[in-house]
């Protein structure tokens, strides 16, 4: 699933209450510490039982797989319709008009890896990075590592299996969000590993931790009370009285 925003996504929120400055420095550490180990910034998202539930409606409603193939009538019609507009321009060109778009379309692309047990890890990757820096992040966070996955985009349900093409290939910019699912036999083990939990213990401590770093009330710092010394009051000069200019004496009159 390819999106420009995941505002249509529920999340299980925690009702905000007054939060110690200490239990955000906390949160801040934990935060700044997985950053450094895995290079990137990671949050962790429960999504609501109503999402989960609309999503198996949907499963059980999906178009059959071929109704959703590319056939031949698709493709002359798409062909026709660029046939003029290729033929005006030489491939520099479309690669520099390519390349000219790429540019302008956002540094990051968002991630979203959603799991059977309703979490989602989200972090970010710069948009010229491969999909195997993605299933790279996946192996080292997941609570069994050794164990077959794949990932994969829905609807339709399409298992990603080219990881050399990087996230503007993909078209996962953006933003877009894979699911997650053991690549493992159905048996008592595939039961097992189903049923969860399927982060790590350390990656599941970071849920809902960047909330509670975005919502901690720096401390009011008092501005110094500054002390004003009364002025002495001014007194306004007198001036001297104007004098009358004295007679010469050699003046006669």
């Amino acid at each position: 699933m390819i999106c420009d925003a995941f505002s249509h996504i529920p999340l299980k929120r925690r009702k905000f209450r007054s939060i110690d400055p200490m239990e955000g420095e906390e949160a801040q550490a934990k935060l700044t510490a997985a950053k450094e180990k895995f290079g990137r910034e990671i949050q962790v998202f429960e999504t609501s039982a109503s999402s989960s539930s609309s999503q198996s409606e949907e499963s059980k409603t999906e178009e059959p797989e071929d109704f959703y193939e590319f056939t031949a009538e698709d493709y002359y019609r798409v062909l026709n319709a660029k046939k003029e507009d290729n033929t005006l321009k030489t491939r520099k060109l479309r690669e520099a008009e390519k390349a000219a778009r790429r540019s302008k379309i956002t540094k990051v692309t968002v991630i979203r890896v959603r799991f059977p047990d309703n979490h989602t890890l989200e972090t970010t990757f710069n948009p010229s990075e491969t999909v195997q820096s993605l299933v790279d992040l996946v192996i080292k966070v997941v609570a069994q590592p050794d164990l077959p996955f794949y990932i994969y985009t829905t609807p339709p349900k399409k298992p990603i299996k080219d990881m050399s093409q990087d996230f503007h290939t993909a078209g996962f910019v953006p933003g877009a969000i894979v699911y997650f699912s053991y690549d493992i036999p159905k048996a008592d083990d595939a039961a097992d590993a189903m049923s969860g939990p399927f982060l790590q213990e350390e990656i599941m401590s970071l849920k809902g931790l960047e909330l509670i770093n975005k919502h901690v009330e720096p401390p009011v710092q008092c501005a110094p009370e500054t002390i004003t010394e009364p002025q002495p009051p001014v007194v306004p000069e007198k001036k001297p009285e104007g004098k009358k200019p004295a007679k010469p004496k050699w003046l006669k009159l």
